[in-house]
């Protein structure tokens, strides 16, 4: 192919020079192999004219498979296949079309499947997603449950029935979602974060019922998986039968067999509950009759021992006692009170004697000025000065002179 020439807004490329373009630049990428989802298969006389589909995101391919290169090939696939492709891509300038020519086409495997989802098994358990002290236990009684299942479907009548047979006021916020196919994780996982979000749910299960391996694909789907574990409501998974285990029965709070079993261990049975509590007061009752009999009967037999049958007993053989320590006591207070009385007349003398009261009952009188300073000294006094005297039974007033 000639070298390129530079384009530019005065020597611009006509759209047959882009399309020739492009043709040379897809003609040199060779073959590739790819894997999808087969949603067309329209079986021609010349071959088979199909779309295939990438199996996590929206773009689709045209995939032309001639008929003679791959005979019976026509028979062997239909749409909604999980295939790999051997292709050579092909561009039509003239229509501007992207074309796979298959070469080569074969189902996946389910081995291949099988080894894919045992190692993103490893890889979430590695990372402590399936761990038991992330699960979270389910409330007693769940005032609203979420339920995330098909429309209309076995599993949604199973859940709702068998729960409101065992209370019937319990509530169901239901979110409708795909349940099989390509679609069927983002959609489900759309619902356990729709109702995560809303408070009044307590509780979430995600219920389907059974399939072969391939319809239970979705519910081991990483995203899904991973919503699921960041998921803060309680979370219970019903998928399938007993020996159906997708990954989100790893990383939910409780795996239910089926949802049937997921509604009788969400919600308890009133019936069994009220009568469990009846038996549970009845045993209690019991229980405490026996127990105050018990105790009755020791303080019967306590009161009859001839130690408590009388018990004035006690008093009258210490009678003698008692009335000798009443008369010791009596005779230590006295004594005691005389000792203190002596003490006191002694202290009362010895006061009496260093009273300046005393001084002055045997005449002496004692001088202050007016400002009540005692008076020490003559020199202390002038003439003229105010004084008051203090004598045995009184004070009056003098003048200095």
């Amino acid at each position: 192919m000639a070298q390129s020439s530079p384009m530019s807004a005065e020597s611009p490329w006509s759209v047959s020079r882009l399309a020739s373009e492009l043709k040379g630049y897809i003609d040199r990428l060779g073959e590739v192999w790819i894997e999808g989802e087969l949603t067309q298969w329209n079986i021609r006389q010349s071959g088979v004219f199909a779309k295939i589909k990438d199996l996590e995101a929206e773009h689709t391919l045209s995939l032309t498979v001639w008929t003679r290169n791959m005979p019976d090939v026509a028979s062997d696939f239909k749409a909604g296949d999980r295939v790999i492709v051997r292709a050579k891509v092909d561009f039509w300038p003239n229509r501007g079309d992207l074309t796979l020519v298959a070469r080569e086409i074969r189902h996946v495997g389910l081995g291949d499947l099988l080894e894919r989802l045992e190692r993103l098994r490893r890889q979430l358990a590695s990372e402590g997603l399936f761990d038991a002290s992330r699960k979270v236990p389910l409330p007693f009684l769940p005032q609203c449950i979420g339920l995330v299942t098909g429309e209309n479907s076995d599993a949604e009548k199973d859940v709702v029935r068998n729960a409101r047979l065992r209370w019937p006021e319990v509530r169901f916020r239901i979110r409708y979602a795909l349940v099989q196919g390509d679609r069927a994780a983002a959609d489900v996982a759309a619902g356990i974060r729709e109702l995560d979000a809303d408070p009044e749910v307590d509780v979430i299960i995600v219920a389907r019922g059974g399939g072969d391996f391939m319809n239970l694909l979705p519910f081991s789907d990483e995203s899904l998986v991973r919503t699921a574990a960041a998921c803060v409501t309680p979370l219970v998974s019903a998928i399938g039968h007993e020996n159906d285990r997708p990954l989100l029965d790893e990383v939910a709070d409780l795996r239910a067999s089926t949802p049937t079993d997921a509604a009788k261990r969400v919600v308890p049975d009133v019936a069994e509950e009220l009568n469990a509590v009846q038996q549970a007061r009845a045993r209690m009752a019991a229980r405490l009759t026996a127990l105050v009999s018990t105790e009755i009967d020791r303080i019967a037999q306590l009161r009859s021992r001839p130690a408590l049958s009388d018990g004035a007993w006690i008093v009258d053989s210490r009678t003698e006692e008692i009335f000798r320590w009443v008369t010791r006591g009596a005779e230590l207070m006295d004594r005691r009170l005389e000792v203190a009385h002596s003490e006191l007349a002694g202290l009362r003398a010895s006061l009496r004697a260093l009273s300046p009261a005393a001084t002055l009952e045997r005449g002496y009188a004692i001088a202050r000025t007016a400002s009540g300073t005692i008076i020490r000294s003559a020199d202390e006094v002038s003439t003229g000065d105010s004084l008051r005297i203090r004598v045995a039974d009184g004070e009056f007033p003098a003048t200095a002179d």
